[in-house]
């Protein structure tokens, strides 16, 4: 949906975001690779990010809007492929998906020195490359934004080194540009599935990772903050609701915002929400939601508490950093924790104490 009225649940949790003002954020990365597309070189990148954390809404996004971010945008056609479409299984079909994709341009579709190369049957390996060669010489780049590139390496007997060494030449003769989105760097996949092409050593990776926080505050006022003159869906206090809920991870303030729109709708209260959240959430990985909770109790064992333990000491006559609190405290968890193996006495560990005060 890029026309017509705006939803009143703003919020997309249901896969990607195609609604153009319905996207925030990512600038950083979209200029990243506009600059790199129209560089004096274009330079293929890695989009490489964890799932669910927006890597298909920002290609897409890009496809939608690089006209806007780019001079003489005539030199470019950027297009958009999901590589997890049936009609991407075999090596000759994913030459025939770009081939279409590009010729659904209309400055493609009414150029025969673009278009008639692309329509030459059969559209194997040595008719694509002649194709994408003579689009150089007709001075328009070709960006393939290519989502769920991992797919590819399912069929190892149609996609083989020959194939990605292939892209590789075209690559490095400035014929084409990739921007391929997957879960981990490409030389991860190549090393996994014993491919040697140096197609895998691609020139740019861009690492997406959670929203920024001026990026979290314009999700969270959507429409008003890509709309002029579109009031937020969400109150100051059901904003406040979902950031607490959701932090600043795209996946889970989509589903929280979502949900804040629908309980107001449906007059249900804050705890339905929260109830609500704790099971929509688990659409997001468990080894993702797993390693967060894993991360911040091991911060707050090994950093937050013995600091906040040699503050005890601070506040009670000393003058120390967060280092030496950190130390100081680190200091008392260990042995406290001695003390309940009894390894050592309480006594011990007031004689500690007391000697960082300097009491006698």
């Amino acid at each position: 949906m890029t026309s017509g009225s705006l939803p009143a649940n703003p919020f997309v949790a249901a896969g990607m975001i195609e609604d153009p003002r319905l996207f925030v954020g990512r600038k950083d990365e979209l200029h990243a690779i506009a600059s790199r597309m129209s560089g004096a070189q274009p330079t293929s990148i890695n989009i490489v990010g964890e799932k669910r954390i927006g890597k298909s809404s920002l290609l897409y996004h890009f496809f939608l809007t690089w006209e806007q971010r780019v001079q003489n945008p005539s030199r470019y056609v950027v297009i958009y492929l999901s590589l997890q479409s049936v009609h991407c299984q075999r090596e000759e079909n994913f030459y025939l998906a770009v081939a279409q994709e590009l010729l659904n341009f209309s400055s493609v579709a009414t150029n025969p020195a673009l278009s008639d190369p692309l329509r030459i049957r059969p559209l194997d390996r040595i008719a694509f490359s002649d194709a994408i060669r003579e689009w150089k010489r007709q001075g328009v780049l070709p960006v393939l934004c290519l989502d769920d590139f991992k797919t590819l390496f399912d069929n190892k007997s149609e996609f083989n080194n020959d194939f990605y060494n292939n892209l590789r030449s075209l690559m490095n003769h400035n014929s084409v540009m990739l921007v391929i989105a997957s879960q981990h760097q490409l030389d991860f996949y190549s090393k996994k599935h014993q491919l040697t092409s140096s197609f895998f050593n691609l020139g740019h990776v861009i690492k997406l990772g959670e929203l920024q926080e001026d990026e979290v505050k314009d999700l969270l006022r959507l429409p008003a903050s890509t709309v002029n003159n579109a009031a937020p869906a969400l109150s100051m206090d059901e904003q406040r609701l979902t950031q607490q809920l959701a932090g600043s991870h795209p996946f889970l303030l989509q589903i929280a915002g979502g949900l804040v729109c629908e309980a107001r709708q449906q007059g249900h209260d804050e705890n339905w929400v929260k109830t609500r959240f704790v099971q929509e959430s688990r659409r997001l990985p468990q080894s993702r939601l797993g390693s967060r909770r894993w991360w911040r109790g091991l911060r707050w064992l090994v950093w937050n508490l013995p600091i906040r333990l040699g503050r005890i000491v601070k506040f009670l006559g000393g003058t120390v950093d967060d280092v030496s609190s950190w130390i100081k405290g680190m200091a008392i968890l260990v042995m406290v924790i001695l003390v309940f193996t009894r390894v050592i006495n309480w006594n011990e560990v007031w004689d500690f104490v007391r000697d960082q005060l300097g009491i006698k």
